[in-house]
């Protein structure tokens, strides 16, 4: 009971502190991916003018429109870079000494609040490219749609791990802000954000496809626009499970090594 409380708290202090500020919460749940979808969606539109084409790796232009408006939504929850920031300047201003008298933990007080922002995120968010999907009748499975938010969400405790491990550099390190920017760059096309993982030659789809990057939006996009097969979501449930598992290990070698320099000074 004292772990569901505390992590309550901490939940709902997220939602709270994201709904207050209305105009932020705005540009960044609904704003910044309708600017990014407008911009992805233009881009595939005139590269099938250009080329005259109807068809590109054997999927319509639909189908991109429909992944296009898609993965700029569904990429607003599969990011970590505020709570990762968040994060690293805890440790590099001290302020993680707070945290550390009292009985929770430092990565669960975060996670707590990571997943409070990311649902009241989610559920303003998509209701913008599920009207636009309705209305130009672009493919899309709307049955689909449980299972697919349930792999992104499996998903966020995967990145929430990968953003532990990068910020426990900071314990080492000062100003690790550009690992942050690394490391979301290279999601950005792991996660098949940058272009639909489909198009990559063999072998190198395959791999990509199977590491547990892609669940954040590839299988999930590409499962509800009719991309992906049912099995081949499913497999994005195991590599995300091991995924979970490898960085979980490394993140606990990780903290430990950073508490035993800690010098506690800062705040």
């Amino acid at each position: 009971m004292r772990f569901w409380k505390r992590n309550k708290a901490f939940f709902k202090l997220a939602v709270l502190s994201n709904l207050e500020y209305r105009l932020n919460y705005f540009i960044d749940a609904i704003l910044q991916p309708m600017i990014a979808a407008g911009i992805e969606v233009t881009l595939w539109y005139s590269l099938f003018h250009t080329l005259g084409k109807t068809e590109i790796g054997g999927y319509a232009q639909n189908s991109y429109l429909a992944y296009a408006l898609w993965t700029a939504f569904v990429t607003r929850i599969s990011i970590n870079w505020m709570y990762e920031f968040r994060m690293i300047e805890d440790i590099e201003s001290g302020t993680i000494n707070s945290l550390l008298v009292r009985p929770i933990s430092f990565f669960e007080s975060h996670l707590s609040q990571f997943l409070g922002y990311k649902i009241v995120t989610t559920l303003i968010s998509l209701s913008i490219p599920l009207t636009v999907t309705w209305i130009f009748g672009l493919p899309f499975d709307y049955s689909k749609i449980p299972l697919a938010l349930g792999l992104v969400t499996y998903y966020l405790f995967f990145l929430h791990l990968t953003s532990f491990c990068v910020a426990t550099f900071a314990f080492h390190l000062n100003k690790i802000h550009s690992f942050t920017v690394a490391k979301n760059l290279t999601l950005w096309v792991l996660c098949g954000e940058l272009f639909p993982l489909d198009l990559l030659p063999e072998p190198l789809k395959s791999i990509i496809i199977n590491l547990p990057f892609s669940s954040g939006v590839y299988l999930p996009v590409g499962y509800l626009t009719g991309r992906v097969s049912h099995e081949t979501l499913m497999q994005g449930f195991l590599s995300t499970t091991v995924g979970i598992f490898i960085f979980a290990v490394i993140s606990i070698g990780l903290w430990k090594k950073g508490l035993s320099s800690y010098s506690g000074t800062g705040a």
